[in-house]
């Protein structure tokens, strides 16, 4: 089977001329297209349909709608008794976009297994843009006032597309993932995108969708009325995410 050219994208083409989601590559999986740029308007129209920047420094922008999705309800998330008691006894709070830069530059630091970060500098001013727009968010985790965990990612409707965590701290991203499902479900929210699975995803209850039915899923969740802004909290004890779920209600 001959592999087809992928399609290069201008910075000056419309910013929604991707192509279907459905002709994206097999191997390595969900590779659409190239090129383009990180412009808000860009991103949004994409994450719109199922598709996100991923690559790494010297690397032109790659676009990516891999099958099968990873996604989370927020209602299904599984908390293991010893998450829950990391919550309660771990002298742990959160936030929401308190610190989004300090968030999204702990999940673009040195990786334990030594590869180069995807998070480039390019990406880095380009969520930012989009946190200040209203459209990314952070969830923090802290520990005595340091930063020991957190997530960011982009929520449009009624969808929260997770992009990446951290952890500096024993469970520090997954009292951060908590802590997101508490507030999502608060909020009206339907489905977290995790993008890629991994055994860690599905520990917490997350699943696997083929393209057609997440692309299903975006149509009718995206279209969903939300405010857009800034969702400023806490920091609230982490117990309480565990203990009364509804505290989220208040922020």
């Amino acid at each position: 089977m001959t592999r087809r050219p992928l399609l290069w994208l201008s910075p000056h083409s419309a910013p929604d001329s991707f192509p279907p989601v459905e002709t994206a590559l097999t191997a390595p999986n969900g590779l659409l297209c190239l090129g383009g740029d990180l412009s808000e308007r860009r991103l949004l129209c994409a994450y719109r349909r199922g598709i996100f920047p991923w690559y790494g420094e010297r690397q032109p922008i790659m676009w990516w709608s891999p099958s099968p999705r990873c996604v989370l309800l927020p209602r299904e998330l599984k908390i293991s008794r010893s998450l829950k008691k990391t919550c309660r006894n771990g002298g742990l709070a959160f936030s929401v976009d308190r610190d989004f830069p300090a968030v999204i530059g702990a999940c673009a630091g040195a990786r334990r297994d030594g590869a180069d970060t995807w998070i480039t500098a390019q990406m880095r001013v380009a969520y930012i843009n989009l946190h200040r727009s209203g459209y990314a968010h952070s969830v923090e985790v802290w520990r005595d006032g340091r930063l020991v965990g957190g997530l960011y990612g982009i929520a449009i409707g009624a969808v929260f597309f997770g992009e990446s965590m951290f952890s500096a701290a024993r469970d520090g991203s997954k009292v951060a993932l908590v802590c997101l499902a508490r507030v999502l479900q608060a909020r009206g929210f339907r489905l977290i995108d995790c993008q890629v699975s991994s055994a860690h995803l599905f520990s917490l209850g997350a699943r696997e969708l083929l393209r057609a039915d997440f692309q299903q899923r975006l149509e009718v969740d995206c279209a969903v009325e939300q405010p857009v802004g800034a969702w400023p909290a806490g920091p609230v004890p982490a117990r309480e995410m565990v203990d009364n779920g509804r505290v989220a209600l208040a922020l």
